[in-house]
């Protein structure tokens, strides 16, 4: 998870610098994101942290979404860290939070090649013993939960970029049957159950997407239950592939059904108005891909909020890349999912977002200020304050919010960590700046 970064912006006097344009206010949708998937046919789901399914984060897990996900409760490594010792905690924690909120529930994943115990990965093996150990935990874990979740990754990432099988313990020990296996044990383990393939880079056409067709055709053809794909959908801005709604069809063409399993979408920090709008754009390409494709069972959203994400940690530098902020403000692409599946969204109420300037204290040559942006009925992703001064005052230095003076109008636009605002909430920021004769108090302009 990103912790929030603090820090102070000094304040820019050159006129004429490029301000950072606001995105537009966020509101909730008609209707919850679930609901308006669930009269499509779909699924919209999240992966989620069991011990955050509280407060808020819970409110909105259950509101908004009608499947979960564990992201890492149900992973091999989670629930026998010791060989013979088990931690289902967590796990059963989110399936009776789905439960009691109607919710179906995703497994994720029986065969990895990571975040597996080390004693398994440690271990010297021959062929039957690992076959053994992977029937085993198959028919231990699926078997535990038999009739209680919908779907299983059963065997997660099995292909390298080009195609080729990767090196993993499974595929080293026991060949590319181990697929077929995995699948068949977890098949006595839950007829009732959904097993899929899952992989990520395999969203558009390529050589990757192609290998694992191959595959899935060739299992069909050999009566190995496979019913789904699994496509990951961990895309940057701006490059969510052009053959993705092809992509999904031809995998439903095999008669399996295809799902987006953990759908984000991460820019290059800070973002920004255009970066969210892009965003926005390529979430809804991603929905219209998967409801215009009848076997597209629906889409997972990999966390649901930017401060539940992955993405920061692993990828530098790179981040906001879920539909919600990490104050849990919707995003631009929250609004893009609810409008691809039928939705429509409901403008903040005028004046829902208002901003106060006030002098906190004040000497012969100068002042110090504050601006405090609040919002009730809406909430804001990004703002910029603009006033216009009336007896000659000049902005020296500013904090939490990076400011610009030209002649009398002035611009101050949010930090990189303070551009939320939810709803119910505020954020003040503060400034030193000179006057002489008088300091009249002018109107301040949200945008």
């Amino acid at each position: 998870m990103r912790s929030l970064r603090t820090g102070l912006s000094l304040v820019s006097l050159l006129s004429g610098l490029a301000l950072l344009v606001p995105a537009p206010t966020a509101s909730a949708a008609d209707a919850p994101l679930r609901d308006l998937a669930a009269a499509k046919g779909k699924v919209m789901g999240t992966a989620v942290t069991g011990s955050k399914l509280t407060g808020t984060y819970g409110d909105l897990a259950g509101a908004q979404f009608n499947s979960l996900t564990p992201g890492n409760a149900m992973k091999w490594g989670s629930v026998e860290p010791t060989r013979g010792s088990y931690n289902w905690a967590e796990a059963d924690q989110i399936l009776n939070f789905a439960e009691a909120h109607g919710q179906q529930v995703r497994g994720h994943t029986l065969v990895w090649h990571s975040q597996n115990p080390s004693w398994l990965t440690n271990g010297t093996w021959t062929a039957a013993q690992l076959g053994q150990l992977m029937n085993d935990h198959i028919a231990l874990e699926v078997g535990r939960y038999k009739g209680r979740l919908a779907a299983w990754d059963v065997v997660n990432e099995p292909f390298n970029e080009d195609g080729t099988y990767r090196q993993t313990l499974w595929y080293n020990g026991l060949g590319t049957g181990y697929i077929a296996q995995a699948l068949t044990a977890a098949r006595a383990a839950d007829p009732a159950a959904r097993l899929y393939i899952n992989d990520y880079n395999v969203e558009g056409v390529n050589a990757k997407s192609t290998a694992l067709y191959n595959l899935v055709k060739s299992l069909k053809e050999q009566g190995v239950p496979i019913d789904g794909v699994g496509l990951q959908a961990h895309l940057i801005v701006g490059q969510v592939p052009a053959t993705l709604q092809q992509n999904i069809q031809r995998f439903a063409d095999l008669g399996v059904d295809v799902a987006i399993t953990e759908l984000d979408i991460r820019m290059t920090l800070p973002s920004d108005s255009t970066k969210l709008a892009q965003q926005a754009a390529d979430y809804k390409a991603v929905m219209n891909a998967c409801v215009a494709v009848a076997r597209c069972a629906g889409v997972t959203v990999w966390g649901f909020t930017d401060s539940d994400s992955w993405i920061p940690s692993t990828f530098p530098g790179q981040g906001a890349a879920t539909p919600y902020d990490e104050n849990y403000a919707p995003k631009p692409a929250y609004h893009a999912i609810a409008e691809a599946l039928g939705g429509t969204t409901t403008p903040p109420p005028t004046g829902a977002c208002t901003a106060a300037y006030s002098v906190t204290s004040q000497w012969d040559t100068g002042f110090t200020g504050q601006v405090k942006i609040s919002c009730s009925g809406a909430a804001l992703s990004s703002w910029k304050a603009d006033w216009t001064y009336g007896a000659g005052q000049r902005i020296t230095q500013a904090w939490n919010a990076t400011c610009t003076q030209s002649g009398t109008a002035v611009s101050c636009a949010n930090a990189a960590y303070n551009g939320t605002v939810p709803d119910g909430g505020s954020v003040t920021f503060g400034f030193n700046a000179s006057w002489s004769g008088s300091n009249p108090v002018p109107a301040v302009t949200l945008e």
